[in-house]
């Protein structure tokens, strides 16, 4: 809210069983939380794929924003960032880790994208 003026934040997440406070924490912190099933993945971790969630779900909202900020290092969504760019609906990219990210995503790099790495003890 405070540096990048979000009004809304949708927050796209599998849904376990047993993690509900975690749930309401988000909800609380003011998230729209979207819950997606979930799988077996590999070992113990559960999977849920959130990526057309979230692309369709941009779609959908479209006319409701100005501008969005992505906050994923998937090349899934390079789409996504190219269609929001090409449209001037884009305002920022956020990835968590600016060593582990889709090269698809890299020519965004300088003008779009900022590291969340950095950031790690402030939103611990």
């Amino acid at each position: 809210k405070d540096k990048y003026h979000v009004t809304k934040a949708y927050l796209f997440i599998g849904y376990v069983p047993g993690r509900e406070a975690l749930y309401t924490y988000l909800q609380q912190a003011g998230y729209v939380v979207i819950f997606k099933p979930t799988i077996p993945g590999v070992g113990a971790k559960p999977k849920g794929n959130v990526d057309a969630e979230l692309v369709l779900h941009t779609m959908i909202e479209y006319p409701s924003y100005d501008k969005a900020i992505v906050v994923s290092g998937d090349g899934d969504f390079h789409c996504l960032v190219e269609y929001l760019e090409a449209r001037a609906k884009l305002a920022r990219v956020l990835i968590a880790n600016r060593k582990k990210y889709s090269a698809l995503l890299r020519r965004f790099r300088t003008r779009y994208i900022d590291y969340l790495d950095g950031l790690r003890q402030k939103l611990g």
